[in-house]
């Protein structure tokens, strides 16, 4: 409690005398002299990953399919969000949900399936599975560490398709900060700041962030807009104190506030309001050359209320989500030799929803360990063994194995693999929602209150017939589990020229779906959860980077990918799946590669990159491309599949330009278009708003 009262402290002090807060920098800046910064250090520490093994372990040598966005890129395309960032890379695209919030897709998995972390530590939140990538402002990262496939041994829930590690700023030497802004179109202004000190023991950070938007229209035709005016406010810090060279401590806080204009049509109208928080406290101990360890304690709040009114201010709809996440942890690492190292740990989740339409206020508890072995067994050969066991009071346990190895077949050529196992527990959602809606009248339960509330529904007189009989919900609802294969080959072939091939497959099986269980009296129909379908994505990710010299960098990434689900492949295997042209056209049998696969997917996405640095004008520039090829969003032709026949979305390429030039070392002025040929559809795709023109403002001090 005393961790959480200081960082709530913390953040009202920002937030209330932030002029007090530049008139002691400033006074401190001109007493303290900024000390030099380690350029070299620098260099080195953008090539180290932490993610991967939890581990300092230099990118080059890491045995697992892993990418690195440095604070560089993430400044030079004047990025203001997580998503204008993920959706440039490789085998990534962000979707939106029916929200409006934009998800990560990671090698054809939903977004539900990779677990998004700050600093290591988990971000809350899924009104549906969907962790909206909006909600992160980039104005204090130092790097993000991609991982891609199963990586749940070692952390655990929901990092099935694997994980997004958000790294921020740690305090630095001396006394230093800067100023940012950036506005462009749809009134769109983004205001930041860093301040930063650090001197001897001590050290602190501070990053403040406000970001508002008169949002946008895609149809003119309705009464809502696409995405609603909104605004929102980050507030982060960090405080470090080394006690000596072996023992370190690190505080650190984030608040976030969001409020948005909430129009369901012309006469329904509201608000919603958005709060999380998260505080962490790490107390590292290194006890001699070969143990070391660390205690961690983390805790978050999630709250999202909304509510709709009528013309004349009655209620109609009111909603709140708010949960709490805290995990307590402990991990040491033992170094047996240069070639050889220990890792263990061991933890407790606790997790609790209060949420409107759910039954009751469901509480999980989760207590895990995990281990894992990195060696060299040779000069050639790397290998990485690991696995975790999570225990869980609602769901079987779950043992998840993870294996790695990388062989040097010389200096310029390397391959490596990996196979390990992800899971994704049934979240609070599927188990406990109880919702019925108040229009159409249909009806959503979660699995664990099928019990209960079929026989009240039976008794109250609204259901015409249960399909499905209550004892099939005694055993209980089993989490998704995921098996995921990698193999790639880097080659760096020239100094200037990287190359890269990834083939992944990932098997999901008790994937969770619906399915109508009663029929009600009103013609409508009451849902639920099961486990049934079983699906697969595979594919290839290639990835390219040409430095032509000082100056000139070009890079490119595709992915070639196929997502299915097996019964569906069975069923057109074997002829049992029909359609036809158009509704009044006879049917007709269709063959296994009529079958495209599972919706919202694409076989093709492309990037391509090029940035350019002009020294004696103090500029660089960059043009950034991306590419998807058709998808389907649903059904056309009534087969319940998504086949060659149906209605497909168009592919489209996005085209984003930027140059930046610094004045006097200090400040800088950019400009960009997003999205320069102005690509928009409106019934298909909610989160590109068409053509944006920005200009950027940075002042270094």
């Amino acid at each position: 409690m005393f961790i959480f009262a200081a960082n709530i402290l913390l953040f009202r002090m920002i937030t209330n005398k932030i002029y007090f807060l530049f008139f002691l920098f400033f006074t401190l800046k001109s007493v303290v002299a900024q000390q030099e910064k380690e350029l070299a250090k620098v260099e080195v520490l953008e090539e180290v990953i932490i993610s991967a093994t939890r581990t300092i372990r230099q990118l080059s040598s890491l045995p697992l399919p892993a990418q690195i966005i440095a604070k560089k890129e993430i400044k030079a395309i004047n990025s203001i969000r997580l998503s204008d960032i993920l959706n440039e890379q490789t085998g990534l695209i962000t979707v939106p949900d029916f929200g409006g919030g934009e998800g990560i897709q990671l090698q054809g998995l939903d977004s539900q399936y990779t677990l998004i972390l700050i600093d290591g530590v988990p971000l809350v939140g899924r009104s549906a599975g969907t962790l909206d990538l909006n909600r992160v402002s980039v104005g204090n990262i130092k790097q993000i560490e991609i991982i891609k496939g199963a990586s749940s041994s070692l952390y655990g829930n929901e990092a099935l398709g694997g994980v997004i590690n958000i790294i921020t700023e740690d305090p630095k030497d001396g006394i230093n900060g800067n100023a940012n802004y950036r506005g462009g179109s749809f009134a769109t202004h983004d205001i930041s700041t860093n301040l930063n000190y650090k001197k001897n023991k001590f050290g602190i950070n501070a990053f403040v962030n406000r970001f508002s938007s008169d949002g946008y229209d895609l149809v003119d035709t309705d009464a809502v807009n696409t995405v609603e005016p909104f605004s929102n406010y980050t507030l982060t810090s960090k405080i470090a104190y080394n006690f000596n060279d072996k023992t370190k401590l690190l505080v650190s806080g984030r608040f976030y506030h969001q409020k948005q204009d909430n129009v369901a049509n012309a006469t329904l109208k509201g608000k919603s309001e958005l709060n999380e928080w998260n505080t962490l406290a790490k107390l590292d101990h290194t006890f001699n050359e070969k143990w070391s360890g660390y205690l961690e304690f983390y805790a978050t709040q999630y709250n999202a209320e909304e509510f709709l009114n009528d013309e004349i201010g009655n209620s109609f709809f009111t909603s709140d989500f708010n949960q709490n996440f805290m995990r307590p942890e402990f991990r040491t690492t033992y170094q047996l030799n240069e070639k050889n190292a220990f890792i263990a740990g061991i933890g407790l989740t606790h997790e609790r929803l209060k949420r409107t339409d759910f039954l009751g206020t469901p509480v999980f508890n989760s207590p895990y360990i995990y281990a894992q072995y990195d060696g060299n067994l040779t000069e050639k050969i790397n290998i990485i063994l690991g696995a975790r066991f999570d225990d869980h009071n609602e769901y079987q346990s779950q043992f998840s194995p993870k294996g790695a190895i990388r062989y040097k077949l010389n200096d310029k050529i390397a391959i490596k693999s990996s196979v390990g196992y992800g899971f994704k527990t049934p979240d609070f959602r599927q188990l406990y929602f109880d919702f019925t809606n108040a229009t159409v009248g249909y009806t959503i339960l979660g699995y664990n209150a099928v019990k209960t509330r079929i026989p009240q529904l039976d008794a109250d007189g609204q259901l015409l017939s249960v399909i499905v009989p209550v004892n099939a919900f005694d055993v209980n609802l089993k989490p998704e589990r995921s098996t995921g294969y990698n193999f790639g080959i880097d080659v760096n072939s020239f100094s200037n020229l990287k190359l890269s091939l990834n083939i992944f497959r990932n098997d999901i099986e008790n994937l969770i779906d619906t399915r109508v269980i009663a029929r009600k009296t009103n013609g409508q129909n009451v849902f639920s959860y099961y486990n049934v379908n079983e699906v697969y994505t595979q594919g290839l990710e290639f990835n390219a980077h040409y430095k032509f010299n000082e100056n000139v960098t070009i890079s490119g990434g595709y992915q070639l990918l196929y997502a299915k689900d097996k019964q569906a492949e069975s069923d057109f295997e074997n002829r049992r799946v029909f359609a036809r042209i158009t509704p009044n056209s006879p049917s007709f049998r269709l063959k296994k590669d009529d079958y495209f696969g599972l919706y919202n997917r694409s076989r093709h996405m492309a990037n391509f990159k090029i940035f350019y640095t002009i020294p004696k004008w103090n500029l660089d520039t960059n043009l950034r491309t991306t590419y998807r090829s058709k998808f389907g969003l649903f059904d056309t032709n009534g087969n319940s599949y998504l086949d060659q026949y149906d209605e497909f979305v168009n592919g489209y390429t996005i085209c984003d330009f930027t140059v930046n030039k610094t004045i006097y070392k200090q400040y800088q002025i950019g400009f960009g278009i997003d999205n320069i040929f102005n690509f928009k559809d409106p019934q298909n795709i909610s989160n590109i708003a068409g053509r944006i023109i920005y200009g950027t403002f940075n002042f270094n001090f």
